[in-house]
């Protein structure tokens, strides 16, 4: 039995495809332009808030979710309202909602599943808007150049200041049908306005409830994790998945998606450098881990459904119409 994992394109620009192999790791529907990254691109200097507005087109909030909630009894599914399950639209527009300053653009990473030439849409990310520079040829120079510094002098770089949050969410289905398999939320807490360690942790415990795992990495991050078998009971030591269904919390990272766990949650809480009691950021994940899984190998036999169609009707249509040769 394989296991899905996707594969990110991280903030430096690599892309990395997702693969299927057993012991690896994680068409559009018509929507109001330009709220898509698909848009043509806009020219002239900028705000924020303007190329926002630009970006986000005629976006209703808040957003009106169709997905019934979750059942009674169940695990907690969701960040800020985004869970597994829900259509591609209407998670962008939870997310789109959740901040006036957000745009959504394609993710730029994929499971390595054949989809002979369709575009199902494997999901997308949502991160602030920047203001938009006219730039000088000199101004590019002068950017790139930093960039090179930055890389040798082996600087971290980032693209999410501090009062800023960050999503990641993966979709799978045939295009125009894509649903939810994993939501990822980052926020950097303001400067000067730093919860404490306890405090972020406790609201984590208060949503989601009782971790199933616990890891502190000193001086870097805290980690918890919710971890759920098949019928989305919580694996205790004593389970043989315990250690068998991992996850990530960082949007940037990758997620497996395996048929053998159910629902995984996942949080990080990054320590202050200047103060270990204090959170600089909090990250969450959550990945429906056999849903997800099923969905990509519903989706890819469905593509490789509809290919064989296709040939076979253009085998019918070349039996009536092709022309013979001349011999």
């Amino acid at each position: 039995m394989r296991q899905w994992i996707v594969a990110v394109a991280l903030v430096t620009g690599w892309s990395l495809s997702a693969c299927g192999s057993k012991d690896a790791q994680d068409g559009p529907e018509t929507r109001e332009a330009p709220r898509s990254a698909t848009a043509a691109a806009a020219s002239g200097n900028a705000t924020a808030s303007q190329v926002a507005a630009e970006a986000r087109g005629k976006l209703k909030c808040p957003a009106r979710p169709k997905t019934p909630v979750r059942a009674a009894g169940a695990p907690v599914d969701d960040v800020v309202g985004v869970r597994p399950g829900m259509g591609y639209d209407e998670a962008a527009d939870l997310v789109l909602c959740s901040h006036e300053l957000l745009v959504v653009r394609d993710a730029g990473r994929s499971f390595q599943i054949q989809t002979f030439g369709q575009k199902p849409r494997q999901g997308f990310v949502a991160s602030f808007a920047r203001e938009r520079v006219q730039k000088t040829s000199q101004d590019i120079l002068r950017d790139l150049q930093d960039s090179a510094m930055a890389r040798s002098s082996n600087r971290a770089t980032r693209d999410i200041n501090p009062g800023e949050s960050k999503w990641y969410v993966a979709t799978m289905g045939l295009p125009g049908q894509e649903k939810v398999i994993s939501v990822a939320r980052e926020e950097w807490f303001e400067a000067g306005r730093l919860p404490t360690i306890s405090s972020v942790e406790q609201a984590l415990v208060a949503k989601y409830g009782t971790p199933t795992h616990r890891i502190d990495r000193g001086t870097q991050e805290s980690h918890l994790t919710w971890a759920h078998d098949l019928r989305q009971r919580p694996l205790t030591e004593t389970s043989p998945l315990y250690s068998q269904c991992p996850g990530n919390a960082d949007p940037d990272a990758a997620n497996s998606f395996s048929p053998d766990c159910g629902l995984v949650v996942n949080g990080a809480i990054g320590r202050a450098r200047d103060n270990q009691e204090l959170a600089a950021y909090v990250q969450v994940t959550v990945v429906d881990q056999a849903g997800g899984y099923q969905a990509i190998t519903d989706t890819e036999q469905a593509l490789q459904q509809q290919e064989a169609q296709r040939r076979r009707e253009e085998v019918e249509r070349a039996s009536k119409n092709a022309s013979s040769p001349t011999l």
